[in-house]
């Protein structure tokens, strides 16, 4: 039998240590990184795929949009997502077309006045808005908006008591960008 021990190698051990030191370095930056990405993803912006077609031709079905509502008030013409859990499962997008204090009024020829000014709205879907079941002219009242889809033949929006005034505090946030499909890529107005 062998009593001698073989000399322990310090380099080899200071090498495993290092190896062992890196690995948790390496966890740790990761673990840091995906925590960041989440607070991020929280607080400042949001992904949301939009669901059917009422924002054609501005969004399409599927769509992935980016979102803020960090210091976010809405103004007439922002694309914004809602939450109407009470009639919807899916968050609604649509366009704010008058905020609180404005007066909203739809004509029997389709045309749309905030104020007693008529729209100019090159990003419709359709050449007529259908007044639904509201009652014109409106005043949006504090704390609300009234919102349109871009697709108005297709779309539930403020015109239909389903959906009616939003408000302000179901806002999830204005969309920013589309993120996806690749080929869409770009910012909204």
């Amino acid at each position: 039998m062998n009593d001698q021990m073989e000399p322990i190698n310090e380099e080899e051990v200071e090498e495993k240590e290092g190896v062992t030191r890196s690995c948790f370095e390496w966890a740790e930056a990761l673990v840091s990184s995906i925590v960041i990405v989440i607070a991020i993803f929280t607080f400042l912006f949001r992904v949301v795929a939009v669901d059917g077609t009422s924002m054609e031709t501005t969004l399409l079905d599927e769509d992935r949009i980016v979102l803020t509502n960090l210091f976010y008030h809405p103004q007439p013409g922002d694309i914004v997502v809602m939450s109407h859990g009470e009639v919807f499962d899916a968050p609604l997008v649509k366009r704010v077309i008058a905020v609180e204090g404005q007066t909203v009024d739809i004509t029997n020829d389709g045309d749309v006045y905030v104020d007693g000014e008529k729209l100019d709205e090159p990003y419709i879907n359709g050449a007529k808005t259908y007044k639904g079941e509201q009652t014109y002219p409106m005043e949006v009242p504090e704390g609300y908006v009234f919102v349109l889809g871009d697709h108005r033949s297709v779309s539930l929006d403020s015109r239909y008591k389903d959906v009616g005034l939003i408000d302000e505090r179901n806002i999830i946030g204005k969309a920013q960008c589309i993120i996806y499909p690749l080929n869409r890529i770009g910012g909204l107005s």
